[in-house]
């Protein structure tokens, strides 16, 4: 974790040293069986470690954003628990850990499946509590999955695929605001994105 930390540290000072926003992604992968309880335990700690790590390279915060993982448990856990679960362990987690000078935190989607990641960042901003930060996304496969679905790599697919995206990156907005509401109904589908042992 320190090494992991130290690193993202040194990238984070490159980046300010060019004029350019560092986004620190300390990601805790979903492989596992472990609960909501010990993925908090193990983020909280990971963050703890980062932002040291970020203080002792002397990194400007107002000029960076962090891209961490929300808090949920395991992929193979057997326990299933609520959005409202998931936010409450992660505006913690995040409340504990992640100094108010940071701007902007940009959630991964940690492998959610499309309507998963937008009702979990809906119900972290919904969710009453101090978040001096803005809180939004930084989704890969949860913006992308259903419009490469749709698209095929066919032209006459692009405007039905353009449409995808669209309705995923409003969903998202609004979710990002604690105002999405109803159902995210997508090409995907609630289809998990996730992929184990994925490596970056």
């Amino acid at each position: 974790m320190m090494e992991n930390a130290n690193v993202l540290a040194r990238y984070a000072v490159i980046c300010q040293q060019n004029g350019i926003v560092p986004i620190v992604e300390p990601e805790v992968l979903p492989d596992g069986t472990h609960d909501l309880y010990v993925a908090q335990r193990v983020t909280e700690e990971v963050l703890a470690w980062q932002y040291k790590a970020l203080a002792d390279h002397h990194v400007y915060l107002e000029g960076t954003l962090l891209k961490p993982n929300m808090i949920t448990a395991g992929h193979s856990c057997s326990q299933k628990f609520s959005k409202e679960q998931n936010a409450l362990a992660t505006i913690q987690t995040l409340q504990r850990r992640v100094p108010a000078a940071v701007p902007g935190i940009v959630f991964l989607s940690g492998g959610m499946s499309e309507a998963d990641a937008t009702y979990n960042l809906n119900a972290i901003n919904a969710m009453p509590g101090k978040k001096p930060w803005a809180l939004t996304f930084s989704f890969g496969r949860a913006l992308q999955a259903s419009v490469i679905k749709i698209w095929q790599g066919k032209k006459e697919n692009t405007q039905a695929a353009q449409n995808e995206l669209l309705k995923l990156a409003q969903a998202n907005g609004l979710a990002a605001l604690g105002k999405f509401e109803g159902t995210l109904e997508t090409a995907a589908g609630g289809q998990s994105l996730f992929v184990a042992n994925h490596a970056y």
